[in-house]
């Protein structure tokens, strides 16, 4: 159960980051998630949107290099200890995570993950009654 990120690489310059925005916007695609990385001259967008292939259409009709990339998605409870639980398991089955970006609303988190292995990643969260976001449910 994976859903579909877009990583959109843009330069360091003001308005480019709204550049996306506003092309997402003109074809009514929602951002669901977002994590801005910075680098010297570029930075990496990562998104989870309403609708990955318009998205990844129009953002490269308009110019933008952008790349697709499986992510598991998460929910738990939004309270002190529930996210190093969860990373623990993980960590025990020597699953590396490259990176990942949280967002909570109330009582639930959730948190996107990268791992280094996406297939044990979730047979362990799976096996660990964790509740996994589907794309259908965002």
């Amino acid at each position: 159960m994976t859903i579909k990120q877009l990583s959109v690489f843009l330069e360091n310059k003001t308005g480019r980051i709204n550049d996306v925005t506003k092309t997402l916007a003109k074809y009514n695609i929602n951002m669901h998630a977002f994590s801005m990385a910075e680098a010297t001259d570029f930075g990496i967008l990562r998104l989870i949107v309403s609708d990955v292939e318009k998205a990844v259409e129009v953002l490269r009709a308009e110019n933008f290099a952008v790349m697709l990339t499986d992510v598991v998605c998460i929910s738990c409870p939004n309270v002190a200890g529930s996210l190093s639980v969860i990373l623990d398991n993980l960590a025990k089955e020597k699953i590396f995570i490259e990176y990942m970006y949280a967002f909570a609303q109330g009582d639930t988190a959730n948190v996107v993950i990268r791992p280094n292995n996406i297939k044990s990643c979730v047979e362990v969260l799976e096996r660990d009654n964790c509740s996994i976001i589907k794309e259908e449910y965002l």
